[in-house]
């Protein structure tokens, strides 16, 4: 499954009211650790399909930063049954990751 950029507007239909966990990248185009980041996420969205993986550009979406208290970028925030259960910040080996995501 592919990475889809997450809007504020669409968060409850596709976080919140997700059947299945949901992994959060809160990312910038300027941010050279989020484009390290970045194709660890999409191998993670293509090898994990019993997972929702979006993308939030914090520079598009701040209030979505704002409410999961992103203060340093990348952050992933995984959700299960529409709450944020794990929090990570910064570039995270692919292992860990997925640790991460076998815990839900």
């Amino acid at each position: 499954m592919a990475v889809t950029a997450l809007k504020e507007a669409d968060f409850e239909s596709v976080v919140v009211n997700s059947d299945v966990p949901v992994l959060i990248d809160f990312w910038a185009t300027w941010c050279g650790p989020c484009k390290m980041l970045s194709p660890v996420v999409h191998q993670i969205a293509e090898e994990n399909p019993q997972i929702k993986v979006v993308s939030v550009d914090v520079d598009e979406e701040p209030g979505l930063a704002q409410q999961f208290k992103v203060m340093s970028i990348p952050t992933l925030v995984l959700f299960n049954k529409g709450e944020a259960v794990q929090q990570m910040v910064g570039v995270q080996p692919k292992a860990v990751i997925e640790q991460m995501i076998q815990s839900v």
